[in-house]
């Protein structure tokens, strides 16, 4: 490639990149996949390589930079990014104050007109400015002390959306955007979950987790938080022809950042008096949580431009605008106690009893702690100081503790740190042993089947359809039987009958008698089935199957040892330990006993480990493929018999294929088998062959 070719491509290929990377970061609508994209960027990359002279700054490949910054320098802000005033009065009075202000300020009579306003989000996040040279990103800088900020341009390229230059062919000289940078709320959580699988310390709130991923000095560091970014307004202005059309308004000055290139919050409206303000103040307060970022209240600002130049400043804020706040979703309170809640899973959570505290709008007494190891990270103890934080629908969480009483300060671990609350050894609910795995962070009951608070979850599992597939049986009616005392056992769903049932909301008799008709049906199933319908944990479909041919026999897989349960295909020590503990609880053993009692059969089997060897199973080593409709058993139920057996089901045929199963109807398949000269067997030849029969 020419010099010459090589700068028009460089050239196309940052124009289609920074096309592709505004669908995707900005407008959440690409038009290419992603490997579409890292192959244009690869290529740009090494045009790059091979001529560094094409490299530009608003370059798509200059996002993720590597250097390490000796250290941020101060950057003086040309137009101040000044602070607006904060309206204390968070209900709905505070708008109208300042509606009754503005009009005031303006000097207008009772009857005139109302005042128009621009009604936007206050974004809990760091305010930066962005400044645009001829479109291109040439500057990024925090607010600091609203004079002179810190150089943080390195860091913002990575931001997939700052663009890195601006979509337009004709831009202004200089354009200084001033905007917002976040982190929602989702990609908080994500982050933190990645901490505590690591090990490491979690970070308190988005907030702050966006404004030091910003200020890093490693702007590698910077590309692995999850930032966005918003735009809100404009500082130092020079040649933008929007401003020189007649009467240009705040609204109109968004919708134009939002055709060059930049996010612009949709949350926003264009409102008339205090009427509006209020609606506007209440509707996002009753949406507030369903956000998907933080926000701490709403801004307001006279529209018009010409107007917000008549009405000037006061000190250092602007008397056209105002940050109308609401309740603060993080407050200092006391820690009283620690109880532990078990979940629908097992899972114990231990949570905190709190001295009740108005947090995010609402009164809140109890907060998670998630597990014990978060618990001693953030260095807590019973009778603390504690920060809790409520943010959106997440629930209320203690982020760390006070240190010497300063409210707001993150705590620092104690040296050393002596806890003064411990993981119970028995489950609260139901007194079984509580476990954690060996490398895990959770600890869980291992009462299962007998656990109330697992109840619903072991009915809804047990119930399922790979399970014993008790049609009919789905959650609205088990909160019926279990809420109304009902159901507290598995085997008490035995002995349900037409008219407990009809007597329930939403059932009439005969959708309780197609119930007690499938629950009937359920009981004839097969030890795989049975197995994995136990809900023990690490034990899906594979491994219930896998143990049902192991061992052939239940009794003889609730007394296996660990060691045993390890010669088992795929069975590890994580898997064989909670197997082992699980039918080490006498009420686990008793609900099989009790199942059994109740009806439930299925057939059994020598089983590989007390046979010969593996190929006295009939089917050992064979595989088998499955076509048509066979009389009386379903694909699944035909499937399960040759796993059972030890063949393996296909879902093609090959000269590798031992035997094609034909039913009714049977399609290409067959035709396949004929041509390859694989034998073909029908239902009763299957189950000849399941019998030993066949060779």
């Amino acid at each position: 490639m020419s010099p010459q070719q090589a700068e028009r491509r460089a050239a196309e290929l940052r124009t289609l990149l920074h096309h592709h990377a505004h669908r995707y970061y900005v407008l959440d609508a690409p038009e290419i996949p992603d490997a579409e994209y890292d192959r244009l960027f690869a290529e740009l990359q090494a045009i790059e390589e091979a001529h560094p002279a094409l490299r530009t700054p608003d370059s798509p490949t200059q996002r993720v930079l590597g250097r390490v910054l000796e250290g941020l320098a101060p950057v003086r802000h040309v137009v101040p990014m000044l602070s607006i005033q904060t309206e204390t009065d968070t209900t709905a009075a505070g708008a109208a104050a300042f509606d009754a202000r503005v009009r005031r300020e303006l000097e207008l009579p009772a009857d005139a007109p109302p005042v128009e306003y621009a009604a936007e989000l206050k974004f809990d996040g760091l305010a930066i400015s962005l400044r645009y040279e001829a479109g291109v990103l040439v500057l990024g800088a925090t607010r600091g002390d609203g004079e002179t900020g810190e150089d943080v341009t390195q860091n913002l390229r990575t931001i997939g959306q700052v663009p890195l230059r601006l979509d337009t062919p004709h831009p202004p000289p200089v354009l200084e955007v001033r905007g917002e940078v976040y982190m929602r709320r989702d990609h908080f959580e994500r982050l933190n979950e990645r901490q505590r699988a690591r090990g490491e310390r979690t970070y308190i709130n988005p907030r702050n987790t966006a404004a030091g991923a910003v200020r890093q000095l490693d702007p590698a560091m910077t590309a692995s938080r999850p930032l966005s970014f918003f735009a809100y307004g404009v500082g130092d202005v020079r040649g933008w022809t929007f401003l020189d059309r007649p009467a240009p308004t705040h609204g109109e000055l968004l919708d134009a950042l939002a055709a060059l290139g930049l996010p612009v919050s949709g949350e926003r409206r264009v409102v008339r008096g205090a009427e509006g303000l209020v609606a506007f103040h209440r509707d996002i307060e009753a949406r507030r949580d369903a956000l998907p970022f933080d926000i701490d209240g709403v801004v307001y600002k006279v529209n018009s431009l010409e107007l917000q130049r008549r009405l000037g400043f006061k000190t250092r804020e602007p008397r056209w605008a105002v940050a109308h706040k609401y309740p603060a979703q993080e407050q200092v309170t006391v820690l009283r106690g620690i109880d532990v809640q078990v979940g629908r899973t097992g899972k114990l959570t231990p949570v905190a009893k709190l001295e009740p505290v108005f947090v995010g709008g609402t009164t809140v007494s109890n907060a998670t702690l998630h597990n014990v190891f978060e618990l001693r990270r953030k260095g807590v103890r019973i009778g603390d100081r504690v920060i809790v934080r409520r943010a959106g629908d997440v629930i209320p969480e203690v982020v760390g503790r006070v240190v010497n009483g300063a409210p707001g300060t993150p705590a620092r671990p104690r040296h050393p740190y002596v806890p003064n609350f411990h993981m119970p050894r028995r489950c609260p609910v139901c007194g079984s042993d509580v476990l954690r795995e060996k490398g895990g962070i959770d600890h869980r009951c291992t009462g299962g089947l007998f656990c109330a608070a697992q109840r619903k979850q072991a009915l809804l599992h047990f119930a399922g359809r790979r399970a014993m597939d008790i049609e009919g049986l789905g959650d609205k009616l088990v909160d019926q039987l279990v809420d109304g005392g009902l159901i507290r056992t598995l085997p008490e769903l035995y002995k349900l009958g037409v008219g407990k049932l009809a007597a329930l909301d939403r059932m009439a008799d005969r959708s309780a008698a197609n119930l007690v008709a499938a629950l009937e049906k359920s009981k004839k199933t097969t030890l795989a089935r049975f197995l994995y319908a136990l809900g023990i944990r690490h034990v899906g479909e594979a491994t219930a199957k896998d143990l049902a041919r192991h061992f052939g026999a239940m009794d003889r897989i609730m007394a296996a040892g660990v060691d045993e349960l390890l010669e088992v295909n795929d069975v590890g020590p994580v898997v064989a330990a909670s197997i082992h503990a699980f039918f080490a609880q006498p009420h686990n053993r008793e609900v099989v006993e009790q199942l059994r009692a109740a009806g439930i059969t299925w057939d059994e089997h020598e089983g590989a480990a007390a046979a010969a060897g593996a190929a006295a199973l009939p089917l050992a080593g064979k595989t088998l493929v499955l076509t048509g409709t066979l009389p009386t058993l379903s694909r699944d139920e035909a499937k399960e018999l040759i796993e059972a057996a030890g063949g393996k089901v296909a879902g093609s045929v090959s000269k590798k294929t031992h035997y094609v199963v034909a039913g009714s109807e049977a399609g290409s398949k067959l035709d396949r088998a004929r041509e390859l000269g694989v034998p073909v067997l029908d239902e009763a030849g299957l189950r000849q062959l399941l019998a030993g029969g066949v060779s």
